[in-house]
């Protein structure tokens, strides 16, 4: 019987996987994807979508019809658990069991929900992409009747474009602005950089944005932000952009996880008890240094990811990964704005804005073209 190569998702660590399954099975391994949705949005790209400056089929990889293409298996189901003694993963609602040799997850990671105290139709999430189209649509719907106002919570890079791009979304469509409040706890966007703060800081409240730093959000009541000092404010629409916790696959499967619940990986991305399974991307801990929820990560991930999943599969040493040094910020803040930076040097302006949305088209057609 052949070996099987199981992957759970299609995210931006198995990229280069899923271009060469063509490879992997020419050499007799049999490839399946498990993924919830034909389709893998870009995140980078996702509050662009928001703003109208991309499509929707322009920032997603069509991963089912890729991976049958190169002569790989597709299953449209979430992956649940996973049962490493028996090399078996469990979907979701139908219990299906899929067998495995070598496993690894790129099963991203979601928005937490603990401040929300239930599920409300006018509050959204970053996560997962799609739900940005329905964003969207109620944004536009609802700023029909008069001015509206509408509450970003967190001060991340999810949060500051997601602010931007709604800017740019109803200055496009010509609709009356809303009054657009950006939740940022007790000092916006710590941890960057003071002049990437600061530019950031200055191009939103250009754009007549509201930055709040008078304390962290306690809890989200349908129409409502409650601040941990006893503030409320009204809000047609919420986007909860708080970051992002790993996939809870792990935690339900009894595996090694580190602090955050990600699948607790060694120097060659593999789980540190059960040497063939492995792991990318925001689901994982990287145990030897954890690293920000960033994309940059896992496409800096792709090609050592695929080399370990192959010499696995064939019996041949492992390469270990290293980090790298520090990444790029960049950030598309709507209208033709974005902030660029990294070390000490930043600055503001359509420039940052036309670089970033370079490296995201090309980075879109390298995987679209393979």
């Amino acid at each position: 019987m052949k070996k099987r190569l199981l992957l759970i998702g299609g995210g931006h660590a198995h990229m280069v996987t899923l271009a060469n399954i063509h490879n992997i099975v020419a050499k007799g391994f049999a490839v399946t994807v498990i993924q919830p949705s034909e389709y893998h949005y870009y995140s980078g790209m996702g509050p662009g979508m928001l703003g109208g400056t991309y499509q929707p089929e322009e920032i997603r990889f069509a991963t089912r019809r890729q991976v049958e293409a190169k002569g790989g298996s597709f299953i449209l189901g979430k992956a649940y658990r996973i049962d490493p003694h028996k090399r078996l993963v469990i979907l979701a609602e139908t219990e299906e069991e899929i067998p495995f040799d070598v496993l690894s997850c790129n099963a991203g990671s979601y928005v937490p929900r603990n401040t929300m105290s239930g599920d409300f139709p006018n509050v959204f999430t970053p996560k997962p992409i799609e739900t940005l189209l329905l964003a969207k649509k109620k944004i536009l719907d609802l700023a029909e009747a008069g001015r509206i106002t509408i509450a970003v919570i967190g001060s991340g890079p999810s949060a500051i474009e997601i602010a931007g791009n709604i800017h740019q979304l109803c200055r496009r469509r010509g609709i009356i602005m809303p009054v657009i409040q950006l939740f940022g706890g007790r000092n916006f966007m710590s941890g960057r950089p003071p002049r990437v703060r600061q530019l950031v800081r200055k191009v939103l409240l250009g754009k007549g944005i509201e930055i709040l730093e008078v304390g962290h959000v306690q809890r989200i009541d349908n129409d409502r932000v409650c601040l941990e000092n006893g503030k409320e404010y009204r809000a047609d629409i919420i986007f909860a952009a708080v970051g992002v916790k790993p996939s809870q696959i792990f935690a339900r499967s009894g595996l090694p996880i580190g602090p955050d619940g990600g699948l607790q990986v060694n120097e060659y991305l593999q789980s540190i008890r059960y040497s063939y399974i492995f792991g990318g991307g925001d689901c994982i801990h990287f145990a030897e240094q954890p690293l920000d929820k960033v994309g940059v990560y896992a496409v800096r991930q792709n090609p050592v990811l695929y080399h370990n999943l192959l010499a696995c599969l064939e019996g041949r040493p492992l390469e270990k990964f290293s980090p790298g040094g520090r990444y790029l910020l960049i950030y598309n803040l709507g209208d033709g704005d974005g902030v660029l930076g990294k070390w000490s040097f930043a600055f503001a302006g359509q420039l940052a804005f036309s670089i970033k949305d370079w490296i995201d088209r090309r980075f879109i057609k390298t995987f679209i073209s393979n």
